[in-house]
């Protein structure tokens, strides 16, 4: 995934991290300066839902904006998959067990 937060306030005429901070804050969010210095320059690890809602609100975007996926995640979507199937098309993939101690199938 990439993170699109810097594209879409750019679009909404903010350009500086203060300055998305005071709109959080108008908008009821109080974050830190180091918490916005980490959303505004790299890709966040996690992010609450509520605090997701607030950036979408200020930017006037929706989640889908903010989180891209990127042509890696795309590309893996769109692929068939390289897991053995069986001789129907639409039976299910094939079990594969690993090396090591012997497992049992699962049910049918």
């Amino acid at each position: 995934m990439q993170w699109n937060l810097r594209m879409k306030a750019a679009e909404a005429g903010i350009w500086q991290a203060s300055q998305m901070r005071r709109r959080l804050a108008e908008a009821g969010l109080e974050i830190s300066a180091g918490k916005m210095s980490m959303l505004w320059s790299r890709t966040p690890t996690t992010i609450r839902l509520d605090d997701l809602e607030v950036l979408c609100s200020v930017l006037d975007c929706t989640p889908c904006d903010l989180l891209v996926p990127t042509g890696d995640a795309a590309a893996r979507d769109t692929q068939p998959s390289t897991r053995a199937t069986g001789d129907n098309p639409g039976s299910p993939p094939a079990i594969v067990p690993k090396s090591g101690r012997p497992r049992s199938r699962p049910p049918l």
